[in-house]
C-alpha cells in the first residue's frame, strides 16, 4: 500500500505556523492517517457517522507504534533546497520568509508502518508527504501481490507490472485498475495496461471542494467526514514518539531539490524490501 500526498507550492505565507509545525502535524497527524483509516477499515455496518468513525478508530488502533529507537529505519525525513517547479525557479526552506537559516523542519516525510490485524497482516503500508513536489497529487495505490507461479517465461512477461489499484483522491478524482493483458502479435508477450475511470469525464460535472461538503455535512448534521475526538486522540499517539525521538537528535534532516520527489533516503527507505515508490 502507498499513500501519497504531494504538493507542488511551498509554506506560501505560513511560516510562522509551519515551523512549529512541519509535515508531521500539518499532514501525517490528521490528513494521511485518515486516509489510512478509510482504506484499511472494514465495511461499517451501516453509512452512518457513528459505524464508520468506529471502524476507523479500530485501524487507527492497529497500527503498530515507531518507538523511538525505530525511527531512524521507518522514517524519513527531508527539507526542501532552491529549485525548480513547473519549470519556474523557487527558493529552498531556508530562504523562504521568516524561516531561520539554521531551521530543522521537515517538509517531507516518507513513512514504513504495519497494521497489526488479520486482514492487514504482513502488509507494509508506505506512505509519503512533501511540500515542493513536481506536482500536486493525492493517491492511494494498492498493490497486489505476485502470483504464486509464473506460467508465462520470463521474456512474454518481461514489460509487465504487478497489479495495482490506484484510488486518486485530488486532482483528477477517479480510479484505475493496472492489469497485464496480452499483446495482439504472434506468440505470447504481457504488457501492463489500465482501466481509468474519471469522475469528472463520467458525470460531466466537477467534484465540489472539499471545504463546500464539509459545510453542507455541518449544516445537515452528518459528522461521518468529521474527525472524532477519540480518533484524533489515537492519531496522536502514533505521532508523538516520532516527534521526541527528533527533539533527542535522532535522524538526519537531509535536502531534496525543489520539484523532486523527495530526498533520495526516501527511495532507499522503501528500496530495502525491494520496492520502489509510484509515480503519479
Amino acid at each position: 500500500m502507498q499513500i501519497t500526498v504531494a504538493e507542488s507550492l511551498g509554506i506560501e505565507e505560513r511560516g510562522a505556523y509551519y515551523e512549529r509545525a512541519g509535515a508531521l502535524r500539518d499532514i501525517v497527524q490528521n490528513h494521511l492517517l485518515q486516509l489510512v483509516a478509510l482504506v484499511g477499515m472494514e465495511p461499517p455496518v451501516s453509512f452512518d457517522a457513528k459505524a464508520v468513525r468506529d471502524e476507523k478508530l479500530k485501524i487507527l488502533r492497529a497500527i503498530r507504534p515507531i518507538s523511538q529507537e525505530d525511527t531512524d529505519t521507518n522514517v524519513v525525513r527531508g527539507q526542501y533546497g532552491p529549485g525548480f517547479v513547473e519549470g519556474t525557479p523557487v527558493r529552498g526552506y531556508h530562504e523562504e520568509d521568516g524561516i531561520a537559516s539554521t531551521s530543522k523542519t521537515e517538509t517531507f516525510l516518507a513513512i514504513r508502518a504495519y497494521i497489526d490485524n488479520w486482514r492487514w497482516e504482513g502488509t507494509p503500508f508506505y506512505f509519503r508527504t512533501g511540500k515542493r513536489l513536481p506536482k500536486r497529487t493525492t493517491e492511494i495505490a494498492i498493490q497486489f501481490r505476485a502470483a504464486p507461479h509464473a506460467v508465462f517465461s520470463s521474456e512474454a512477461a518481461e514489460g509487465m507490472e504487478p497489479n495495482a489499484l490506484v484510488l486518486r483522491i485530488q486532482p483528477d478524482e477517479g480510479i484505475s485498475l493496472k492489469f497485464g493483458a496480452k499483446v495482439p502479435v504472434q506468440g505470447i508477450r504481457i504488457r501492463s495496461v489500465n482501466m481509468d475511470f474519471v469522475y469528472g469525464a463520467s458525470f460531466m460535472v466537477d467534484a465540489p471542494d472539499a471545504y463546500e461538503t464539509l459545510i453542507l455535512d455541518a449544516l445537515r448534521g452528518d459528522a461521518t467526514l468529521f474527525t472524532r475526538q477519540d480518533e484524533v486522540e489515537q492519531q496522536w499517539r502514533f505521532v508523538d514518539p516520532i516527534a521526541r525521538a527528533w527533539t533527542l537528535g535522532q535522524s538526519d534532516l537531509p535536502t531534496y531539490p525543489a520539484g523532486t520527489w523527495g530526498p533520495t533516503e526516501a527511495d532507499l527507505l522503501i528500496a530495502r524490501d525491494g520496492r520502489m515508490w509510484r509515480k503519479p
